[in-house]
């Protein structure tokens, strides 16, 4: 059959482990056959990041921005034991991190709902997407662990000369420091990502920090999504009968409980990262939960909110198929398609992604699953099925 065109390329960024391998069977398996693919390839594997000083990368980063559109597989974040492992030679960023920084983009993550995969939470009849911050707090801190007693301070020096200081504490031991920053252009980033993003999907936004506590910083991003709402928002959310809703961060924890969902909730840097998984859990897997980093001047990048799956690649090397869930990095892939067929005007290939996506779910819907999902399906599964199997159970139906 005649393959669906492309006008234009997605920025594809590879990943590390089990996520890298299916990363290679999806496109063999689901798309190529289907679709006359086309990418720029950016290998963000750890070892490649290392050989270029993370140099890949920006240019992968650079790439999304100039195609607009980008789909990433999930990468690993090197520590002491990853340095080791693969013999680094220094311990690199966070892929993630870099990426959002350079897009200054939102991280909006929902879950996928299947019939047969009940949520713990009872209330929660429509999926909750989260709008993470993704730049600041403790992802981009500075720290001080001290070994004798003294005077910590906060300083500010402006390009004035002007000093602002003042005394985090009197120290009469070895004790910890943190400091942390956040921009007030980011921050409005974030609410104008998060308010479109809420027109679009049509549904209501929740913002909660910490402002009773933390008076200055937390108070300021209450401040900011409070301005950018009225002066830009208010008219369009009233007119889609959308509201914008603040409470304090440990109360919309607790609403969130006993909501039934259908809401965006946008959460500082890390509480979205906290709460993401959260959702996730009580959903039914990290596997099944869509990850898009949206920039405010109309940048996307889709990815599997998931890690590497170490351990299930560590199996794999030793020649096991394993029962790993791709439902995730299947939907990073569908993601990207379809909004670059949206952006290129071709509906086809926005179809496509939609009938991918409709026959993921339903073979899970019948019965057939990996393992992951079996263990808490109901009614339980007829079939549980490695990776390839489930893959090709998919290419089957397309």
């Amino acid at each position: 059959m005649s393959k669906i065109q492309m006008k234009n390329a997605i920025a594809e960024l590879d990943g590390d482990e089990m996520t890298r391998v299916l990363w290679a069977v999806i496109k063999e398996k689901l798309l190529e056959p289907f679709v006359d693919l086309k990418t720029e390839y950016y290998d963000l594997g750890l070892k490649s990041r290392d050989d270029s000083d993370d140099k890949i990368t920006y240019e992968a980063a650079a790439a999304i921005k100039r195609l607009h559109v980008g789909v990433k597989c999930a990468t690993i974040t090197s520590n002491e034991a990853r340095m080791k492992e693969y013999n680094l030679k220094q311990l690199t960023r966070s892929p993630n991190g870099i990426i959002r920084e350079e897009l200054d983009g939102t991280v909006f993550r929902a879950p996928i709902f299947v019939k047969n995969v009940k949520c713990c939470v009872t209330s929660w009849k429509k999926p909750i997407v989260l709008g993470r911050h993704a730049y600041g707090d403790v992802y981009k801190n500075c720290e001080i662990k001290t070994d004798c007693p003294g005077k910590a301070e906060l300083v500010f020096t402006g390009e004035d000369g002007k000093e602002i200081r003042k005394t985090i504490q009197i120290m009469k031991g070895p004790g910890i420091l943190q400091g942390i920053h956040n921009m007030d252009s980011s921050i409005e980033s974030f609410a104008r990502c998060c308010f479109n993003y809420a027109l679009d999907q049509k549904i209501s936004v929740w913002l909660g920090t910490k402002d009773t506590i933390s008076k200055i910083y937390d108070g300021n991003f209450k401040a900011i999504f409070a301005r950018v709402f009225e002066e830009e928002f208010k008219s369009k959310f009233d007119a889609a009968g959308l509201e914008y809703f603040y409470t304090l961060i440990d109360d919309a924890v607790a609403r969130v409980m006993k909501s039934e969902g259908g809401f965006l909730w946008a959460c500082k840097n890390y509480d979205g990262d906290v709460m993401s998984d959260m959702i996730a859990s009580a959903c039914g897997s990290l596997a099944m939960m869509t990850s898009v980093l949206v920039s405010p001047d109309g940048n996307f990048e889709y990815e599997a909110s998931h890690g590497t799956v170490q351990k299930h690649y560590y199996r794999y090397l030793k020649g096991e198929k394993t029962s790993t869930n791709p439902v995730a990095t299947i939907f990073a892939w569908t993601g990207a398609l379809a909004k670059r067929g949206e952006l290129d005007s071709t509906p086809e290939l926005v179809d496509f992604a939609k009938k991918l996506e409709k026959v993921t779910l339903e073979v899970i819907e019948e019965g057939l699953m990996t393992g992951d999902l079996a263990r808490i399906a109901t009614p339980a599964a007829s079939k549980v099925l490695n990776s390839w199997e489930f893959i090709d159970e998919i290419a089957s139906r397309l």
